[in-house]
């Protein structure tokens, strides 16, 4: 069991460092021409990599932090690579089984992670705050799908501004966990709680300017 956890430990290390160093070229350089879509796939697989092994790490070793990392990383990356194909959703295009799967579980896995903020909270645990902050994202992420999914089209370009969204807050997920693992170095005065939202703190005004900017209304 032993070599297996470091097995899937230098996976996900692998991983998440590869999606950190794509994932941050691609946010400071231009979009849309061809080595955004190659850094892109880099991005995407290295995310995939380091959530599911992420999940086996939990699983092997009980783990709230691998946990929460890798049921955002996973969905944020797959829905955001996916909303790449489903450009046609207010046009008769229908999501796959596979496409509502995903969605669902988020959905559930969103639902247990406010449940489980409340109750850290009312054990006076601050952390509650983390579970119930990344529980309401993923939840409203959850609502986009729906209403794309059933056709409801807002804006034209839905399917940039999904997959804009979600590469980011797949970035801020990879970002989280770096910052988290390495907080050991930083001021200890400083709640853990804070070091689990400040990639969100950060990056959530890019999302919404660049969704602003990007955004072509559905007439």
């Amino acid at each position: 069991m032993k070599i297996i956890f470091a097995v899937f430990l230098i996976l996900h290390i692998l991983g998440g460092s590869v999606g950190l160093i794509t994932g941050t070229i691609n946010l400071i350089r231009k979009k849309g021409d061809k080595k955004h879509k190659l850094l892109g796939k880099f991005f995407i697989y290295s995310m995939l990599t380091a959530g599911i092994s992420s999940l086996i790490l939990a699983i092997i070793h009980p783990n709230y932090f691998l946990f929460i990392v890798g049921v955002f990383t996973i969905y944020l990356t797959v829905t955001g690579n996916r909303y790449l194909y489903l450009k046609m959703l207010g046009n008769n295009q229908r999501p796959t089984p596979f496409d509502w799967a995903i969605t669902i579980t988020m959905l559930i896995t969103g639902s247990l992670f406010i449940g489980f903020g409340i109750l850290h909270l009312i054990k006076n645990n601050n952390f509650g705050i983390v579970f119930i902050v990344f529980g309401l994202v993923g939840m409203r992420f959850v609502q986009a799908d729906f209403k794309n999914y059933k056709g409801n089209i807002i804006a034209k370009n839905y399917w940039l501004l999904s997959h804009l969204q979600r590469m980011i807050g797949a970035y801020i997920a990879s970002a989280t966990a770096f910052i988290v693992v390495n907080a050991k170095y930083f001021p200890k005065q400083i709640p853990s709680s804070f070091y689990w939202l400040l990639p969100t703190i950060i990056l959530l005004p890019f999302i919404i300017y660049w969704t602003k900017k990007y955004r072509i209304e559905n007439k």
